[in-house]
């Protein structure tokens, strides 16, 4: 009994995990889309001062340009918004699996190779390299300079 239990909850959180609840208020938790499209009828147009239209026209423009823009988007949403949550879903997935297994095993594998030649690299400085210097050190540590000012 404990056993189908612990199943079943082991169950419920797969399944959790795939059919995550959303947050139908709060559509942009993050805020990716902060100020990319926060685009209100006063940010496009504005009448200066002294060039005003009739009143009745510049509150039907404002309506116009609301009402539309919300509709255009809903209808572009209910039409595009699923085929496009495909494509960028198809297109993650495949970024992801690329990265898990072509990119990160190509730089392990790189590492591990890289890890032997400069230990190679290494041994090779420290045998010709090191000997050459030292000697070089110890043929100029006996020059001298003085500076000397003449008159």
């Amino acid at each position: 009994m404990a056993e189908e239990h612990g199943e079943l909850e082991e169950r419920i959180i797969i399944k959790d995990l795939h059919t995550k609840e959303i947050d139908l208020v709060n559509r942009d938790p993050k805020h990716i889309n902060e100020d990319v499209v926060k685009v209100d009828f006063e940010d496009v147009i504005a009448e200066p001062v002294g060039t005003y239209s009739f009143d009745g026209v510049w509150k039907t423009s404002y309506t116009t340009f609301t009402v539309s823009k919300y509709w255009c988007y809903r209808l572009l949403s209910a039409v595009l918004g699923i085929p496009l949550a495909v494509l960028w879903g198809f297109l993650f997935a495949l970024i992801s699996f690329c990265h898990i297994w072509a990119v990160v095993p190509c730089i392990k594998s790189y590492l591990i190779e890289i890890q032997c030649v400069s230990r190679i690299y290494s041994l090779c400085i420290h045998t010709f390299c090191d000997p050459l210097f030292e000697a070089l050190s110890k043929i100029c540590s006996n020059i001298r300079v003085a500076v000397r000012k003449e008159i």
